[in-house]
This record gives structure tokens, C-alpha cells and sequence, in this order.
């Protein structure tokens, strides 16, 4: 069996310390925001809280994926390294990153025919697109095959949980989301949507509560009634700059499932454009979606 690359893109929003750990090749999306451009690497991207700072006073923001010939550059060193290589990819819901890696991963493969190439549209974000490339990890570290870890994936993806709630319902509006006029409205009344990841992988409202506190809750009720086997799961929260309720929302579900352990990070900035200031998500596996 030739060795194998897992590779995905920074809409994962996974720290520098596991990708580096786990060996991954990560491709950065590039984001504006302001006049100011870069892409979402650790060596780029701009400070989290300054970003969620400017972002909070409204200056407006863009996020673009890589083309095809750039994922090239990144995907023709593994296998010129002799390695085959599967690529796990944002949603294409969300996202034209997957299509571009597929179309660059098609047309590689037909340059390096003795090596095996494969792409996953994983119908993931954030860190839940993190938490099925840490699965898909755990996977190959088993020795499976690449085939069979693809077939892991494509079984598990519907089961993926995300469920996540904003701060603010204005970014949300900026980005096409929600009508200018419910946002002003909700925000007023201190209203809270809260939504998930679909099977299709599209961003759906499914239900909104009055308060912080209770979009909180929510989101732990979320995961109580569809959550499987919780006391073997590694569940992830990622947040827009508010730590602290990432860290309250860990603690309700160590005391209520007694997880095996909660991995927080920041909403990236990938994401963290269309979400806002305020967001936070939980990522866990259930029955279903």
C-alpha cells in the first residue's frame, strides 16, 4: 500500500499544532477585508480578535477560494513525492473551494497515473469540516487504506452535527442570509437564530430564542437529542472571538454527557466573514444531521 497525504483547506479551521501534528497539507482561501487582502495562513491572517474587531465596525469583507492552477501547486509536490493523496474540501453548498480542488485533482491524476488521487466534498465547515479530517486521521493512523478511509467519510459525514448561534444577526444580514429588515429587528429584540449544516450541506435556520444565554442552551438541547454515544466523542466548539461562552457551552456538556474531551478554537476568518462577531458552533456526531 503506497502512503497517502490528507489534504484540506483552511475553511477547517483546525490549529497550527494538529495540522502540524497530523501531518496535513493545508490550502488557504484568501480573504479581504478593508483594503486589506491576504490569505488564511498562520504566516498571513491578521490577529482573530483584530479581525472580529473590524469586522464588528463594519468593514466589509470578502472570502475567495484558490484556483485550479493553485491547488495545483499545492497537490503536485505530494505526488511528485511519490505519495497518493486524498483531499477532504469545504462544502460545495458553501463554496466553490471543492469544485476547484476536484476539477485540479482530475487533471493531475491523468499527469501522475501510477498514483491514486482522491477529493471528499466533506458538506462541511469550520471546525466540523476539522473534526471529520481528525476522524479521517484517527483512521489512517489505524492503518487503513485510502479507500477505506474514503469510504469512512462518505459514511460519516451525515452524521457531522453543526449547530451554531451568533452574536449579532447584521453579518448575517451583509452576507445575503437574512433581510435587512429582520435583522434590525431581531437585534433589537435580542433575538438569536439558531441553525445547522444541512445533508446537503447548505447553512439552514432551524428555530431562533431570546437571549445569549438561552441560544446557548439550545444548542446543547441540539446535541442531547440526537447525540450517539457521547462518552466516546472528542467534540469541537469554535467561536468568533467570545472565548468565554465557548468555555461556558464546553462546560454544560462535560456536565451533562461527560464527553471524552471538548477542543476550542476560533471561528476562522473564512467563515468568520459571513458569520460575524458572536458566533459560536458546536460539532459532534448524532443519528443524523
Amino acid at each position: 500500500m503506497r502512503e497517502y497525504v490528507i489534504v484540506t483547506d483552511s475553511s477547517c479551521d483546525l490549529p497550527e499544532e494538529l495540522v502540524k501534528a497530523w501531518g496535513l497539507v493545508v490550502i488557504p482561501l484568501t480573504v479581504q477585508i478593508g483594503p486589506d487582502r491576504f490569505r488564511n495562513a498562520p504566516e498571513e491572517a491578521p490577529d482573530s480578535h483584530d479581525f472580529y474587531t473590524r469586522l464588528s465596525k463594519g468593514e466589509p469583507a470578502q472570502t475567495s477560494a484558490p484556483n485550479v492552477e493553485e491547488f495545483k501547486d499545492y497537490f503536485r509536490p505530494v505526488l511528485e513525492s511519490g505519495k497518493d493523496m486524498l483531499y477532504m474540501g469545504f462544502s460545495s453548498a458553501l463554496s466553490g473551494t471543492y469544485q476547484y480542488g476536484a476539477m485540479a485533482a482530475e487533471e493531475l491524476q491523468e499527469e501522475f497515473p501510477e498514483a491514486k488521487v482522491r477529493t471528499v466534498d466533506t458538506l462541511c465547515a469550520s471546525l466540523g469540516q476539522g473534526l471529520l479530517v481528525d476522524l479521517a486521521v484517527q483512521e489512517k493512523n489505524k492503518g487503513k487504506s485510502m479507500d477505506e478511509v474514503v469510504d469512512f467519510i462518505e459514511a460519516t459525514k451525515p452524521h457531522l452535527c453543526h449547530w451554531f448561534t451568533v452574536g449579532d444577526l447584521s453579518q448575517l444580514r451583509r452576507g445575503g442570509r437574512l433581510s435587512a429588515g429582520k435583522a434590525i429587528l431581531g437585534n433589537l429584540l435580542h433575538v438569536k437564530p439558531v441553525l445547522h449544516v444541512d445533508d446537503e450541506g447548505r447553512l439552514v435556520p432551524v428555530d431562533s430564542v431570546k437571549g445569549r444565554k438561552k441560544s446557548l442552551e439550545a444548542l446543547v438541547k441540539k446535541m442531547e437529542e440526537s447525540v450517539v454515544h457521547p462518552e466516546t466523542q472528542r467534540i469541537y466548539i469554535s467561536h468568533g472571538d467570545c472565548e468565554n461562552d465557548a468555555k461556558t457551552l464546553a462546560a454544560m456538556i462535560q456536565e451533562r454527557m461527560n464527553v471524552v474531551s471538548v477542543t476550542i478554537g476560533y471561528v476562522g476568518p473564512v467563515i468568520g466573514a459571513h458569520s460575524g462577531l458572536g458566533t459560536l458552533a458546536l460539532f459532534f456526531l448524532g443519528e443524523k444531521r
